[in-house]
């Protein structure tokens, strides 16, 4: 089974990533990786880093001459920020010394992990719940799981991702409209889901709510506020009977809210027409099965693919909802945790809207957690093997 560890912080020296259980002979290169970091690094709303930070994931072991060995995967990454030649990091964030001539950051910022870490790891110093919890590992971990989206992708199993609000800007049916839209693409492979989006600044498939969505990011950047919003993830090829309903931690939906609740600043997660089926009734909500072309077949897909824990064959959808960055130019009330005073909470430098990035993470968590089911009913120790035990079910 594949799994994967990230190290590493915000402006440390750099990011490293360990990946295993991936199957031997699988063929993958550092452009491929590079390719949804590149992604990662697009969208408008983005901070100012992004300006000078070049992602490319390294890999140092588990791959020879262009495909997997078996053997752990091991990727570094480089923070730009920790390399600049006036850069201060290498002392803020020294191995060694006692650090009594840096400065203590003491004024934690709601909504992120700043007061939460220091009352978990009793540190005196916010910064090592910055640096740690920052949105800044996550172009390690769409490294990581960028290997299991080839692996999926090999068996004809595609993501893609799409916005479908920022703020107040979004479409005003959730979800028939975005169907209207999304299911063409479906029929050519999520990844034409990705294409489309990617060629708008916001990463949304409507031209209208893009400059809308644009207009409400520049207004908020104004007032020094910022912004989160909704998604939507698909994914086509993958076959029915993955994932089971026998224990509540093999439910295929119970693992991906995991992976995506697990990501920095999500704050839901539903599959299918999710949050809305709870407003409809039974016959307009679950999906009428038929039989045709000796295969059993469903006339809807508002249960998004999943049905009792496992994957019915039609495509998946998953769907979330990401809350605007803590960090914001205009402050809002704080307390200093050296002397318990109120005071306004301070800048670190940080996107307005992450949103438009954050969907290719969004695509990327849920890949390990898919191949994983899918290595399952399917598994081997090579390509080759889990190939013939794949034309068999097929």
């Amino acid at each position: 089974m594949i799994r994967y560890l990230t190290a590493g912080e915000s402006h440390g020296p750099q990011l490293t990533g360990i990946v295993e259980g991936v199957p031997a002979g699988l063929p993958i290169t550092e452009d491929e990786i590079a390719l949804h970091l590149v992604r990662r690094q697009k969208g408008y709303g983005r901070g100012g880093r992004m300006a000078f930070e070049k992602d490319h994931a390294e890999i140092s072991s588990g791959v020879r001459f262009g495909k997997t060995t078996g053997a752990p995967i091991a990727m570094q990454m480089p923070n730009r920020a920790h390399e600049k030649d006036d850069s201060n990091w290498p002392k803020v964030l020294a191995k060694e010394g006692d650090g009594k001539d840096v400065e203590k950051i003491t004024v934690p910022r709601p909504g992120h992990a700043d007061l939460t870490g220091i009352q978990k790891y009793r540190y005196d110093d916010i910064r090592p719940a910055i640096e740690r919890s920052s949105a800044r590992e996550t172009a390690m971990r769409v490294a990581c799981s960028s290997v299991a989206r080839k692996f999926l992708k090999h068996f004809g199993i595609e993501i893609g991702g799409h916005v479908t609000r920022i703020g107040s800007v979004g479409y005003e049916n959730s979800w028939e409209d975005v169907r209207e839209i999304v299911d063409p693409l479906t029929e050519q492979g999520a990844e034409t889901i990705f294409e489309k989006s990617d060629e708008s600044p916001v990463r949304c498939l409507d031209k209208e709510l893009t400059q809308e969505m644009r207009e409400l990011i520049i207004k908020r950047r104004k007032e020094g506020s910022s912004l989160g919003g909704h998604w939507e993830v698909v994914v086509t090829g993958l076959p029915e009977g993955l994932g089971s309903f026998v224990h509540w931690d093999r439910k295929l939906e119970g693992q991906i809210a995991q992976a995506i609740m697990g990501t920095q600043a999500m704050k839901g997660v539903e599959i299918g027409q999710g949050f809305e089926s709870g407003r409809r009734h039974g016959q307009v909500v679950h999906d009428e099965i038929m039989y045709e072309d000796d295969t059993y077949k469903r006339k809807s897909n508002r249960m998004g693919g999943l049905e009792g824990g496992v994957t019915t064959g039609m495509p998946l959808i998953v769907r979330g909802v990401m809350k605007p960055i803590p960090t914001m130019l205009t402050p809002i009330d704080t307390v200093d945790i050296e002397t318990k005073e109120k005071k306004d909470t301070r800048y670190e430098r940080s996107d307005v809207c992450a949103l438009p990035r954050a969907i290719v993470v969004m695509e990327s968590v849920i890949a390990p957690v898919l191949a994983n089911a899918f290595l399952e009913k399917f598994g081997g120790d090579s390509i080759e093997e889990i190939e013939e035990r794949y034309q068999k079910h097929t």
